[in-house]
């Protein structure tokens, strides 16, 4: 069984998941708790920001502990809307491509009288800073691009966008669930205000997951309750899943020059191999995405019998985001770098992590390239391609 569709979702680390275990077992207290047990939970809780903070050049008090990167993203997102919203900013930029959890917030805020731009991101699926600053207004309140694309892989130019938002006096937020433990990251550098992360994305656990935020940005609530994280998320925190967090980021912070260097020697190695399919294109820039995202639209043939057919022969991969895998619709993605829909409905996303072995790019390889010979072999798509009836796309 190969694994690669480790953007969905990576597995636990042999650390993450006995600090998880062991903290389940014996430090069960609550950390709101003045008693012995709870304060001991407390610690924990507290080395963990600490920790967390440390590995993207924040503060601890500027890391609030959250379920995961939607959480984190919609925060974020109206944090920066109320506190516009106050000073009459009803203007919001992002772009076409971003994950659902920031383009389903912006149009709930676009259903409250908020003018929201979305740029282009070209075929290459790269933001050009400048159009940024063009789009820029009076009343702009945020600007919210992701760090990385959870797609595609393409890789924005992150510390020039936050250096425009900065000297314009404007709110930076970046959905990173993809680029954190990835890839280097320091939010004083970057000019970053706020920072989605999620456990899961990086040998974490599921659920659980975390907002940086300046300690200059005015958060408003998604939940209210108790006091807890300094009262700007109520509930008891998840104790073993955030120490267990902090642990898997540690490990991933300390490999990540080694682990890079592999995963991107086999995702070119991949790239090289898919590449010589007929009429097959790879979506994203080349080089400006992250190490081990591969990408590709095959034309003529659909992206779902592709998935069943690989599953069948012991790889698992996915067309898209995790999060939309019951559409039938094309990836929103796709059809914002330019693909038709047709040739968007024959795509394949491929996530190698640091488990993947050389032996299983070529297994990948050797498979696609039957599998979509096959499906073509019967597809009306192709048949009307190959004798002229349809023009190649690709």
């Amino acid at each position: 069984m190969i694994y690669a569709d480790n953007a969905a979702t990576t597995k636990m680390s042999d650390a993450a998941v006995k600090t998880m275990t062991e903290l389940l077992k014996n430090t069960w207290g609550n950390p709101s708790g003045l008693y012995k047990r709870g304060q001991d939970a407390k610690e924990v809780l507290e080395k963990a920001r600490e920790d967390i903070a440390g590995f993207i050049g924040a503060e601890p008090r500027e890391i609030f502990f959250t379920s995961g990167g939607s959480e984190s993203d919609n925060q974020a997102i109206w944090s920066a809307a109320r506190a516009g919203e106050k000073k009459g900013k009803k203007h919001i930029i992002s772009d076409a491509f971003e994950h659902h959890a920031v383009l389903h917030t912006l149009n709930r805020l676009k259903e409250e009288g908020f003018e929201i731009t979305l740029l282009d991101v070209h075929e290459n699926g790269v933001i050009d800073p400048k159009e940024v600053e063009e789009a820029i207004r009076e009343d702009t309140c945020l600007v919210t691009i992701m760090y990385a694309n959870n797609e595609i892989g393409t890789v924005q130019p992150i510390r020039e966008i936050g250096e425009i938002c900065r000297r314009k006096n404007v709110l930076f937020h970046t959905d990173a669930v993809q680029a954190v433990g990835h890839l280097p990251i320091n939010v004083k550098v970057d000019s970053i205000d706020m920072l989605s992360a999620s456990a899961h994305k990086f040998n974490g656990p599921k659920g659980v997951g975390f907002l940086y935020a300046r300690k200059e940005v005015r958060l408003s609530n998604l939940i209210e309750g108790g006091a807890q994280e300094r009262g700007k998320r109520a509930g008891t925190e998840n104790v073993p899943g955030i120490a267990a967090m902090a642990v898997a980021l540690r490990e991933k912070q300390e490999k990540m020059n080694e682990t890079s260097a592999y995963v991107r020697g086999l995702r070119d190695r991949l790239i090289a191999g898919l590449s010589r399919i007929p009429h097959s294109v790879l979506n994203g820039d080349a080089d400006r995405r992250l190490p081990g995202n591969v990408n590709f639209c095959f034309e003529g043939i659909e992206g779902e019998s592709l998935l069943l057919l690989l599953d069948d022969r012991g790889i698992q991969a996915s067309s898209g985001s995790a999060c939309t895998s019951g559409s039938l619709d094309p990836s929103h993605v796709l059809l914002a770098i330019g693909r038709v829909h047709d040739v968007a409905h024959g795509s394949l996303r491929l996530t190698l992590d640091r488990e993947n072995t050389e032996e299983d790019v070529d297994i990948i390889i050797k498979n696609v390239t039957e599998v979509v010979e096959y499906l073509r072999g019967f597809s009306p798509v192709w048949r009307d391609l190959i004798n002229g009836k349809r023009k190649f796309v690709l």
